[in-house]
């Protein structure tokens, strides 16, 4: 027979496990809620990015931020028009979001492009056409804890490439 500890000790294994199979997962149907907060601005004329210079790779960059300071990131399995991140995955990769009127504003010049696209996680933040997260693993301005995760998520610079429009759907895996 199984102690208490033991069987709390297998459900947090089960528990994990389905998180990590449900951030896999691409679909979604509606709007969902997750632990994560997505982080916002509150007006456009407050500046939602800046950008600052860290060590990603061993190797200083310049990348692009939120209003926080906390490093933002990009997942290869978005599209332009799609968050391939959404649902349970957002608790892990919170979106950043925006809550105000107009386009997005950043308190640091980029040659890119800042939009907004309305998606699954609602209205998401976009450079170049790359709808921007951070990293609940990021405890601490600077940080870049999430770079390179699974092969599919990196840290967003200002010299990011644009998206074309997708020539198929992207079938996604991890998150």
């Amino acid at each position: 027979m199984l102690s208490l500890k033991h069987t709390l000790q297998l459900a947090s294994i089960l528990f994990m496990a389905l998180l990590v199979v449900a951030c896999g997962s691409s679909s979604s149907t509606g709007s969902s809620s997750s632990g994560t907060t997505p982080t916002t601005a509150p007006t456009s004329s407050t500046p939602i990015l800046k950008t600052a210079s860290v060590t990603v790779s061993g190797k200083s960059e310049t990348i692009l931020t939120n209003a926080q300071g906390m490093t933002l990131y990009y997942f290869t399995s978005d599209t332009a028009t799609k968050a391939a991140c959404t649902g349970t995955c957002t608790g892990i990769w919170p979106p950043l979001s925006f809550a105000g009127t107009g386009s997005p504003t950043s308190a640091s010049p980029l040659s890119g492009t800042l939009s907004v696209v309305t998606d699954a996680n609602g209205k998401q933040v976009e450079y170049n056409g790359h709808p921007l997260y951070t990293y609940s693993k990021d405890t601490a301005p600077g940080q870049t804890n999430g770079e390179g995760f699974k092969g599919k998520w990196f840290v967003a610079t200002p010299t990011l490439k644009g998206q074309s429009a997708p020539q198929s759907t992207p079938t996604p895996s991890g998150y």
